[in-house]
């Protein structure tokens, strides 16, 4: 289908369905006319066709209700309250939905306060169960794992995946090192330049060199074109740095996601909204551009090391390291180059925003609370000093780091929104000891560990505050009595299979970083600031930057800080 507009093919698809409507209306007439015995009025007839869609879908709107609401009363259930709407088929709801993915509100937040913990969104004509209920959740990713599914193709992938990250590899440190060394490198170069520096930038290019080394064995080096200037510098006016081929790599693959998040409030209309031309597609491309020569290469060295073996009977040290060590490689061997599953590198890929997402919010929060950044900074020069290079045991050993971080991806939850789709009629606990809620199948049920997160009735009456040490006092009892509370990285046979690589990736990118600088502070004469900042109560009201999010969460115009360069004296 490469090729036709996705206009085109969303009417293409419902051209038969369309064809049974009028063929219905046209022989509805054709009764009447014999009945009667005369041809009715050309307005009838036009009446008839035209409004032969409308009332088919109000039709099929109506059946479904009533069936799904007899099926729960069946089960002694009853269906999730229905978010109002004063346009057919949830328009307003969309465009509700889409203004707030654009101007950084989590609109589903003001859903749940209204209705509960478990909502059906519906946009057009389409139901989406959203819930922040950690039953839910919890049966979502685990008791009732086989009624809700993600996909075959994922499940392939991580099928494939799973055995490469074992702990050998996730705490190999030498990749972490050699790139935190160049970004922090550049980090004191610019601020010795005069200028603040993006760090959400700068720790995405870090991620992204780290992640295409351990993944494909090449680095992209996005670092190695320099860190971004502020817009307004004259160095920030530069266009041959914008157009370089890494940055326009990260542009592209941000776009996609963005563009991913609008598509999937669409759900299968999306094609509507993108008539003439698949965006994505075209982000997409640029990834291709970027991807593809590291594939074909990674195919080229299966085939001639399976030559070398074959005629020589030993296999080329660098192509056998290469198949062996990275995940790229890991890929070409179980599939031996047959049907290669693209898409897997690229959802391993994309996995890096997770990290440089928890990294950006973590630095956002230690320029806001410098008793956390002393407290921290105590515990890395007290276990590694200022200079030698953490191990894997250094990293495990620094509870309080863990729990900064933790409390980080608590707050600013990564993957803030995931989606799975019912395979079969499912039944949810009930909300405060109410009915079982039912889930009819082939319903999409988005969940939100981001909104669960920081929910008081879970958390406590100081779930809006960055606090650590919630993680390590008594505060503690409510995530132990509740493991499902607390879900960054999901749960059950659905758990990332990155969670430890990016716990010690982003471990050891901090002590490097507290190693380096001792004092962080937002730049606020070059930060975006929140329209709602010192506006009101709550979470939103305390915040100093623009939180947006496509698939991840990030800072909308990057987060600039200014930091102090740490002395080998420094005692904290």
């Amino acid at each position: 289908m490469a090729g036709i507009p996705p206009g085109f093919i969303y009417i293409g698809s419902r051209l038969s369905r369309l064809a049974r409507l009028l063929a219905f209306a046209y022989a509805g007439l054709r009764v009447l006319e014999i009945v009667s015995g005369k041809q009715g009025p050309r307005w009838l007839r036009v009446s008839a066709y035209l409004l032969s869609i409308p009332l088919a879908v109000a039709c099929s709107v109506l059946y479904t209700y009533l069936r799904d609401k007899r099926e729960a009363a069946r089960r002694g259930a009853v269906l999730a309250p229905q978010v109002k709407s004063r346009w057919p088929g949830g328009f307003d709801t969309l465009l509700s939905v889409s203004r707030g993915i654009r101007r950084a509100h989590i609109v589903f937040d003001r859903y749940c306060q209204e209705y509960g913990p478990v909502v059906n969104v519906r946009i057009m004509f389409e139901d989406r169960i959203l819930t922040t209920e950690p039953e839910h959740i919890k049966a979502i990713l685990a008791t009732q794992f086989s009624s809700f599914e993600k996909g075959k193709l994922p499940t392939f992938h991580r099928s494939m995946t799973r055995p490469f990250f074992s702990k050998d590899r996730i705490s190999h440190f030498d990749i972490f090192e050699k790139h935190a060394e160049d970004a922090l490198n550049q980090v004191k170069g610019r601020l010795k330049e005069g200028y603040p520096v993006d760090f959400q930038d700068m720790v995405c290019r870090f991620t992204l060199d780290s992640a295409t080394e351990f993944l494909f064995g090449k680095c992209v080096g996005s670092l190695s074109v320099g860190l971004v200037y502020p817009k307004d510098s004259l160095p920030g006016q530069n266009r041959e740095y914008a157009n370089h081929p890494s940055n326009l790599f990260a542009r592209a693959l941000s776009e996609a996601q963005s563009r991913s998040m609008l598509r999937s409030s669409m759900g299968m209309n999306w094609r509507l909204a993108e008539f003439w031309s698949d965006r994505i597609q075209k982000d997409m491309e640029v990834c291709h551009r970027f991807i593809d020569p590291i594939l074909k290469d990674a195919l080229e060295m299966k085939r001639s090391t399976k030559e070398g073996e074959q005629s020589t009977g030993h296999a080329y040290a660098e192509g056998k390291g290469f198949l062996e060590d990275t995940l790229l490689g890991h890929l070409v061997n179980c599939t031996e180059g047959k049907a290669f599953p693209y898409s897997a590198p690229e959802s391993a890929l994309t996995g890096r925003d997770s990290t440089a997402s928890t990294l950006t919010f973590l630095v956002y929060m230690l320029s806001q609370y410098s008793r956390v950044l002393k407290r921290l900074r105590a515990e890395v020069l007290s276990t590694v000093g200022n200079s030698r290079r953490p191990t894997y045991d250094d990293v495990r050993e620094m509870k309080y780091m863990r729990a900064v971080i933790n409390e980080t991806l608590r707050l600013y939850t990564p993957v803030p929104f995931n989606v799975r789709t019912s395979t079969e009629a499912a039944l949810w606990p009930g909300v405060n000891g109410g009915p079982p809620i039912y889930i009819p199948p082939n319903t999409q049920v988005p969940y939100s560990v981001f909104l669960m997160h920081r929910r008081k009735d879970l958390w406590g009456p100081d779930a809006d505050i960055f606090d650590p040490d919630r993680f390590i006092d008594e505060r503690l009892k409510y995530l132990t009595s509740n493991p499902f509370i607390f879900l960054p990285f999901n749960a059950g046979p659905r758990i990332c299979l990155g969670q430890q690589f990016a716990y010690n990736e982003a471990s050891f990118f901090l002590v490097r970083l507290l190693q380096t600088f001792s004092s962080i502070a937002l730049a606020e004469d070059i930060q975006t600031r929140s329209p709602e900042c010192d506006k009101g109560p709550g979470r939103d009201a305390q915040e100093k930057v623009i939180i947006k999010h496509h698939l991840t969460l990030y800072v909308d115009e990057g987060l600039w800080v200014r930091m102090g360069e740490a002395s080998n004296s420094d005692d904290v």
